[in-house]
């Protein structure tokens, strides 16, 4: 069986060929150009022959060339309009769900083109109107069945990588992405990623696309629902939030704010709620994808975390402002009644945090004054702590895994850890520009030169060559206590001064918690909770940029803006440079919920880290 399609010259590039009317087309790795085009006016001719892989055969009418992609997989044909001389461009297509197009001004409804997602890659983005391919080092890949397992091609990793102590890393190859909008599926089995206005769904372990969604808009939130089913696709400058199903591509839910606005969106525990809040926090909408019903809070508060939900997914917490005055209101979020409503001693709330095990929530003000209130369930007041005033005060907090201790970073350069009982300072630590303890061990990043041999030079150098020379490798030392790190002084007539404690995080196993100064920006503290002491410092070369600790045991990952990643564990520490051609510059991270691998993101691309468990002897 032969199926005939209109096409057209495609834009020049290194890969010039003929468009699908569906804006899809493909190149075999070993094969340069598919067809040689006569001319911009040329029609050329695409015929589908029916085999086990359903190949594609491109032809050219005027040289009767042939060319079989492997890529692409085509079931379906576009039938003309009688009468119509000329093939319908791309601009005269309209996107729709489902993989659909539908041909302006003419009746006729063309009939479904399926592109196999399992033979598509990112690198096929190159315009709106088109898919095309711009690097050639995608292999041609197995044939995908449903609900059968993607073997993953042997050159989707790059060769592993270890520079001292820790497990060997396996890297993929980059893939683009947009707004740093990359997030691991809570069960740990699919990747969604942005690339202006698709997104795209993607097997964690093989990279391979397993859906592909276009949006009305570029994309500026994207968030998984708990159980992974869903994606929540928000597009605050037009007000909308479009949500996408991955057992049932077809099926889709579009949410329009209408002149409200929309500020921010976030997933009800349950998987089932959508939480809109509309400009000037106006109010909350709680939209159901079961009923199809909606509620409203009033007033909720401005601030940087005014929505907060229990671990369980029983309760939330939403901080409200009326009258001049902060209050707080409990809901259930089986039916969204209300609990309990009770107002707050601040001057200005600034966040609300429950404790892992629901049972309290830390509620404190603005940065002007240092104070932080402790609720419970039931709205009683349990505690209020206060470590000075007139002064800046609380810059972040964070809750300890066990919900035993409560760290409290400030403007002074200080953490302070509370205790569960009776909520007082049972530690403070200091994060000084000197480090003279001789328990103290102090990683410093130093650079190495690149070692090549001489029998590799040649010229031209390859490609792995030129990148290999001009890459600069890094790894750990030892220094000698006291050492003194690099301290910036903020600037005292800007506001939100870079100063003080910016980012907490407590180890999985409530054994360490890793703290950032922002006067010292170059210098991750890693402290002993066991023991409540400084354990280590990683001074780096560059400015921390992220850090987040494996799920599963004591080990933290280290960003800095630059091509390597860095990991800690009680063993030692460890520098490993990205193996990627250009510019890669990490700024943001995520581990699998395994721990076994973690996503890297840069401002334009992504790859996954693959880690190989060690053997425990």
């Amino acid at each position: 069986m032969l199926c005939t399609f209109w096409g057209r010259k495609a834009d020049p590039g290194p890969f010039p060929g003929p468009q699908l009317p569906q804006a899809y087309r493909g190149v075999h790795p070993s094969v340069g150009s598919p067809v040689s085009p006569v001319g911009s006016d040329s029609r050329l001719f695409f015929s589908l022959k029916k085999t086990p892989l359903r190949s594609l055969i491109f032809k050219d009418p005027a040289s009767s060339a042939s060319v079989e992609v492997l890529h692409l997989q085509v079931v379906a044909s576009w039938p003309l309009p009688t009468g119509c001389n000329q093939p319908p461009g791309p601009n005269r297509l309209e996107a729709q769900r489902g993989g659909e197009a539908q041909p302006a001004g003419h009746g006729a409804k063309p009939a479904r083109a399926l592109i196999n997602p399992a033979h598509l890659h990112d690198n096929y983005f190159q315009r709106r109107d088109y898919i095309s391919r711009r690097t050639s080092w995608l292999p041609p890949r197995p044939y995908w069945q449903p609900g059968g397992a993607v073997p993953a091609p042997s050159s989707r990793r790059r060769p592993r990588a270890r520079a001292g102590p820790g497990p060997a890393m396996n890297f993929s190859e980059p893939c683009r992405l947009s707004g740093l909008l990359g997030r691991i599926s809570p069960d740990g089995r699919c990747l969604a990623s942005c690339v202006q206005y698709r997104l795209i769904v993607r097997d964690v372990s093989t990279l391979q696309i397993l859906q592909l969604y276009t949006c009305l808009d570029q994309i500026q939130y994207v968030e998984w629902s708990s159980d992974s089913l869903f994606i929540l696709c928000a597009m605050y400058k037009r007000g909308i939030v479009q949500v996408w199903s991955l057992e049932q591509p077809d099926w889709h839910c579009k949410i329009d704010e209408g002149s409200a606005g929309l500020v921010a969106s976030c997933w009800s525990p349950d998987g089932r709620h959508i939480l809109n809040t509309t400009e000037f926090h106006l109010r909350i909408t709680v939209w159901s994808l079961c009923t199809k019903s909606v509620s409203y809070i009033k007033y909720p508060k401005a601030c940087q975390q005014g929505i907060a939900f229990t671990k369980d997914g029983r309760y939330m917490a939403v901080a409200e402002r009326r009258d001049c005055k902060d209050f707080i209101s409990l809901f259930v979020c089986s039916d969204w009644q209300l609990l309990r409503h009770f107002d707050t001693e601040t001057q200005d709330l600034f966040g609300i945090e429950w404790a892992p095990n629901g049972c309290v929530l830390a509620v404190w003000d603005t940065c002007l004054e240092y104070k932080i209130l402790l609720y419970s369930l039931d709205g009683r007041l349990l505690s209020t702590y206060r470590a000075y005033e007139w002064s800046l005060g609380i810059k972040s907090i964070a809750w300890s895994p066990s919900s035993q201790f409560l760290a409290i970073g400030s403007y002074d350069e200080k953490v302070r850890i509370l205790n569960h009982v009776t909520w007082k300072k049972i530690a403070e630590f200091e994060h000084p520009a000197t480090v003279a303890n001789t328990k103290t061990v102090v990683y410093k990043e130093v650079e190495k030169p690149s070692s090549v041999e001489t029998e590799r030079l040649s010229f031209p150098p390859t490609r792995a060559l030129a990148s290999s020379l001009f890459s600069t490798q890094s790894k750990y030392d030892i220094s000698q206590v006291p050492v003194s790190f690099q301290y910036i002084k903020p600037v005292a007539d800007r506001a939100n001064p870079k100063m003080g404690i910016g980012m907490l995080a407590f180890s999985p196993d409530n054994c360490f918690l890793a703290t950032k100064n922002d006067n010292i920006p170059n210098a991750v503290w890693i402290w002993d909770i066991q023991k409540l002491k400084l354990s280590v410092v990683l001074e780096q070369l560059c400015a921390i940029q992220s850090f987040q600790w494996d799920p599963r045991q004591p080990r933290l990952a280290v960003c800095t803006g630059n091509s390597k990643v860095y990991l800690w564990s009680p063993a030692g520490c460890v520098s490993v440079q990205v193996p990627m051609e250009g510019d890669f510059q990490i700024v943001s991270l995520c581990w699998h919920p395994s721990g076994d691998s973690m996503a890297l993101l840069s401002k334009e691309n992504f790859c996954m880290c693959y880690l190989e468990r060690e053997e425990v002897k």
